[in-house]
């Protein structure tokens, strides 16, 4: 038996994306012992992941921090990974390749490159296309990594206090990404009432979004009084009968849980790139998403809805 270490410290729609990833490594190394290297905040969600072992937490304190260094440094030695998947693929990652794991068995978009390719280019593929070429090139066969099924992640046992078949919006975005937020969702939300009266208009907002999120004239899904953690929101996304969101790992679980639904792009990236539209689950790509009313939103959702 061997020691693998992934690497995955976030965000929350690339964890989703990783899911088959997981899975076909799981199948290669079925005799091995798996463990993920991420963030804190993702630490509850991968201890839930059928596809690994153990999870280790990595604060990603700043590099002159010599003396976390020297910490995270021992943690993985004591490990005695035989080998590393680098699925988060950063610059931090790099300096841990090159500088503080010596692990010398790495697979990364950078190790797998090819002569004459570059990164760059490399990284114009979409998502789960770099993924499936990152597998292949370690050896390990892409079965699921095109198919992820982030259905693992669902808390089972959570109730969701709604009376009637809903629809499930989010309109938020991390605090860094404002550019992603469609701003009319209030207004969407009333058209989709008096459309469908028969559904139930949801949101499950952060922790900084809930007094924005009962501004919204809906059902806003809490934990008690606290935002619903990652397991939870999954379970209230993979049970609505539509999704409205935005570029957001919402709209990433919604797409990997066969939820049908749409999702809102400005000119930020495209849905190709990040590999989010599915049989099921479409995009809608303007220029401005401060342009876009929600009457020609209402228009798409109609169109997928039949």
């Amino acid at each position: 038996m061997s020691n693998i270490l992934i690497i995955k410290h976030g965000s929350l729609g690339d964890i989703v994306q990783a899911s088959g990833v997981l899975q076909d490594i799981r199948n290669h190394f079925y005799q091995d012992t798996i463990t993920m290297l991420t963030s804190s905040l993702y630490k509850p969600l991968f201890e839930k992941c059928p596809y690994i072992d153990r999870v280790l937490v990595d604060e990603r304190k700043p590099r002159w921090n010599l003396f976390y260094l020297f910490k995270l440094k021992k943690i993985i030695e004591e490990g005695v990974f035989s080998q590393v998947i680098d699925l988060q693929n950063s610059s931090r990652t790099e300096f841990y390749r090159k500088h503080l794991f010596n692990i010398t068995n790495w697979s990364s978009t950078r190790t797998i490159l090819q002569t004459n390719e570059s990164k760059s280019d490399f990284d114009q593929d979409g998502v789960l296309e770099r993924f499936k070429t990152q597998l292949e090139r370690t050896g390990i066969k892409p079965n699921n990594t095109l198919y992820p099924d982030f259905s693992w992640a669902a808390d089972n046992h959570f109730h969701i206090p709604v009376a009637k078949p809903y629809i499930f919006l989010s309109p938020f975005s991390s605090g860094k990404l404002l550019h992603k937020r469609w701003p009319y969702y209030k207004e969407l939300i009333e058209l989709l009432k008096l459309e469908y009266p028969q559904y139930e208009m949801v949101v499950a907002p952060g922790p900084s979004e809930i007094e924005n999120a009962k501004l919204l004239n809906a059902n806003v899904i809490l934990d008690g009084e606290k935002a619903t953690n990652f397991s939870q929101l999954t379970k209230i996304i993979q049970d609505s009968v539509f999704v409205v969101s935005n570029d957001t790992g919402p709209a990433h679980m919604a797409a990997h849980l066969g939820c049908k639904g749409l999702v809102l792009f400005g000119s930020h990236t495209t849905a190709k790139k990040v590999s989010i539209e599915t049989k099921l689950f479409k995009a809608y790509q303007v220029e401005d998403l401060k342009q876009l009313s929600a009457e020609t939103v209402m228009k798409q959702i109609k169109k997928i809805l039949k």
